[in-house]
């Protein structure tokens, strides 16, 4: 994974529990790197040995650490980062839903070197969607439940999250059912 994934659970370790605590989770985990670089790559080893450190250390199962590191990537990281870019995928959590798969296209390339997930929308009506997440990383679907709330939060709007079908329990590919109230399928009116 890039850098800025690394990057990103540090800032959010290191915001909400400190520096010290931080420096511990990246000792358990027997990482070495003292600054990620951004737009370098790193084995995705690095990342799952930091989520788990940091699950020993907090004592805290380590879906509850991907779930909300989902929340701060989307909240935080691409935010703050990548603002325009998120801006530019939509004006509503189901319409950022429905262009995912170009958001993902126009990231990577910024980030040649990147293997995103795929993602893509089935069975869209006004109040929900089915949403496809195909990864070759194991064990991530935590995190895109915690990506589903942080967008459910940007776009100020209550969202329930249902994982229908889970590849860790023999489905080929992980399915969430997404769904919100019928006012937010319109985007803000223009004063």
């Amino acid at each position: 994974m890039y850098g800025m994934v690394n990057k990103a659970i540090e800032d959010m370790i290191t915001s909400q529990h400190g520096e010290e605590l931080w420096e511990r989770v990246r000792a358990r985990a027997g990482v070495n790197v003292e600054v990620f670089i951004s737009n370098e790559s790193y084995p995705d080893e690095i990342t799952y040995g930091l989520v788990v450190a940091a699950s020993e250390i907090l004592e805290q199962p380590a879906a509850d650490i991907l779930h909300a590191f989902g929340e701060w990537w989307v909240l935080k990281t691409a935010n703050e980062g990548y603002g325009a870019l998120m801006k530019a995928a939509g004006k509503t959590l189901p319409e950022f839903l429905i262009n995912l798969p170009n958001f993902h296209t126009r990231v990577a390339m910024i980030f040649p070197r990147l293997h995103p997930p795929l993602f893509r929308c089935s069975d869209v009506t006004e109040t929900s969607l089915h949403l496809h997440y195909l990864s070759h990383r194991q064990g991530l679907s935590p995190f895109v439940c915690g990506l589903l709330a942080g967008l459910g939060k940007m776009f100020e709007t209550p969202v329930d999250i249902q994982h229908v079908m889970q590849k860790d329990q023999g489905d080929d590919h992980d399915v969430y059912l997404v769904s919100w109230p019928l006012a937010a399928s319109c985007p803000p009116q223009e004063a």
